[in-house]
């Protein structure tokens, strides 16, 4: 599941996911949010906090998640990746040479740290 965290502000948007991600997690808040942002202010910055349940994507929310990120890889300023396990991290670091924003990780220790880069 993916949830609006209260923290999002102006073009910043958080978010927490937890569980598995679905395709309905991403087209009916994910992708719609972003896409708003975007529209709204151009240039935008995300934080993906992932919990201790967090589960994965299924096969449909990971095509979601590729294919959203190449079309919109130049309209991301700053990306902050929360609290994932070292798969997601080495998934981030190596998505991060396709995006022209920074990407950062940061421990779930670090979320308030995460909060404040991205904005």
């Amino acid at each position: 599941m993916i949830e609006i965290m209260p923290e999002s502000s102006g073009a910043m948007l958080a978010v927490k996911a937890t569980g598995k991600l679905t395709d309905a997690d991403y087209k009916q808040v994910w992708i719609p949010k972003l896409e708003e942002l975007i529209k709204q202010f151009g240039k935008i910055r995300a934080v993906v906090f992932f919990t201790k349940d967090f589960e994965g994507w299924e096969l449909h929310a990971a095509w979601d998640d590729a294919s959203f990120g190449l079309k919109h890889r130049s309209d991301f300023e700053k990306i902050a990746v929360v609290g994932a396990g070292r798969w997601v991290e080495w998934g981030t670091k190596l998505g991060s040479h396709l995006m022209s924003g920074e990407v950062k990780t940061f421990s779930e220790a670090q979320l308030p740290e995460a909060l404040a880069w991205a904005k």
